[in-house]
């Protein structure tokens, strides 16, 4: 076991309005969005990934980007966080005016150029570029820089850990907040998770960011556990485990929040969420998206008898 100390609460940061919705072939009306976010929030999320911004034409499920952080910005403690791949949609974003720009930087050099045109370095380049934009504009806002495919790539295989550091580094020279580590492709395992948040740590410090793990093969919450013991207090799930990445064949989405905030809660780890209420939040989910496939073992098994949200049960 790691000598760092577990966190006593932790902040889950709800991303399936933008990594869920932009994963389904359909597109859910503003409305409905509108009403989901609102049951999120209402159900104690704080941190909301709501959209990205991107030209409408590769992704028509995010052409109302602006409307949807417009409503996002009326719900009180809400940070309404939006996922940025470039300068253009970090203007856009940063004109919406939301409280924190998420942009996807891969490790793998062949996922990379396959999600945004773009090589790894000259991705650093565009970090470095939205950064003085943001120092210019809107000096306010955080940045976030996601290492996707940190644990491994279903078009590279190994995405050597060293990389990984190096590239973190790089990120937080650049002028980012924060960095974290992004399982996209769904490889990560216990250990592996463990080795290279501590190393995160070890290189960049307080910048470390959130962990973004996927459930592709059955280990998302082991995962997530992983990470927490090692002092990770940040983790990305999607409602109904909505999403996944195209580069990822089978791949059965995020990390489902119902389920880590069960697991959280259950452990006497306080997330802030409701978990009746985050149940509940499915409703308007699926109203917005009739018959898509929602995931999560908690929904479907209820909260057992007894049970009490921040009480350690044993």
């Amino acid at each position: 076991m790691s000598s760092v100390t577990s966190p006593a609460s932790v902040l889950i940061s709800e991303v399936g309005p933008r990594d869920g919705l932009q994963s389904v072939s359909r597109t859910m009306p503003t409305d409905a969005k509108r009403r989901w976010i609102s049951a999120l929030h209402a159900a104690g999320l704080r941190e909301i990934e709501v959209c990205s911004f991107v030209p409408a034409r590769l992704l028509p499920q995010m052409a109302d980007a602006a409307e949807v952080v417009a409503h996002a910005l009326t719900l009180p403690g809400l940070t309404v966080m939006a996922l940025v791949p470039n300068l253009r949609g970090a203007e856009a974003a940063l004109a919406a005016g939301v409280h924190k720009l998420t942009i996807p930087v891969s490790a793998s050099a062949a996922h990379s150029l396959a999600n945004v045109r773009k090589t790894r370095e000259e991705m650093v380049g565009e970090v470095a570029r939205i950064v003085a934009l943001r120092n210019e504009r809107a000096p306010q806002v955080k940045i976030e820089a996601g290492i996707s495919t940190a644990f491994g790539c279903t078009l590279q295989g190994l995405v050597p850990e060293d990389e990984v550091i190096r590239l973190a580094e790089q990120l937080v020279a650049a002028g980012v907040d924060e960095t974290g580590l992004s399982d996209t492709t769904g490889h990560a395992n216990p250990a592996q998770v463990q080795r290279l948040f501590r190393r995160l740590g070890t290189a960049v410090g307080d910048h470390a960011g959130a962990a973004h793990l996927h459930n592709t093969r059955g280990l998302g919450l082991a995962n997530c556990l992983a990470a927490f013991e090692v002092g990770v207090s940040t983790f990305d799930a999607s409602l109904g485990g909505l999403g996944g990445c195209p580069y990822a064949p089978g791949a059965s989405g995020n990390v489902v929040t119902e389920d880590l905030v069960f697991m959280f809660e259950a452990m006497g780890v306080k997330t802030g969420v409701d978990l009746d209420k985050l149940i509940a939040a499915r409703e308007p989910l699926k109203a917005g998206l009739p018959g898509e496939p929602l995931y999560g073992m908690t929904p479907d098994a209820g909260v057992p008898k007894g049970f009490a949200q921040g009480a350690v049960h044993g």
